[in-house]
């Protein structure tokens, strides 16, 4: 013969005990069986990205010479939309060295292209070196967001 007593706490948890031959019984814990599936509905938002999801920061090579600023852009955008057509604020910006215009190119004054305008990856690094005898100030201007 089985008994099950409910016990106070969980509602899931019951004290079973276990009448054998002889008049010997077994205590034990019992857990009500679950179903395999919420019952409650759990929503994951998936939030746009945001210009706070490109990262840019520079560095200076320590060589002689004309100063070289090593500049690294990520896109730490984890919703499955790329963001493209990233602009920076970057002055006047100039190299002494040739920069590859598919990766940063100035298009007028203050506005330059990453990437030749094309999605920026989740976790992929634009990477470039330039020369100048300043470090240019390089900001996020705009890009477009899915």
């Amino acid at each position: 013969m089985i008994s099950l007593f409910p016990l106070l706490g969980p509602s899931n948890m019951f004290l079973q005990t276990l009448h054998g031959d002889n008049n010997q019984s077994t205590t034990s814990l019992a857990m009500k069986p679950e179903p395999a599936y919420s019952r409650q509905r759990k929503l994951l938002v998936h939030g746009t990205c945001t210009k706070r999801d490109i990262s840019i920061s520079q560095s200076i090579d320590s060589s002689s010479g004309i100063p070289q600023f090593i500049v690294e852009i990520v896109s730490t955008c984890v919703s499955g939309c790329a963001p493209s057509n990233i602009h920076l604020q970057c002055g006047w910006f100039a190299s002494a060295r040739i920069v590859n215009p598919r990766t940063f190119k100035r298009l007028s004054y203050d506005d330059c292209l990453v990437n030749a305008g094309k999605p920026l990856r989740s976790s992929q690094i634009i990477r470039f070196t330039y020369s100048n005898s300043f470090m240019y100030p390089l900001a996020f201007k705009s890009a477009k967001f899915c």
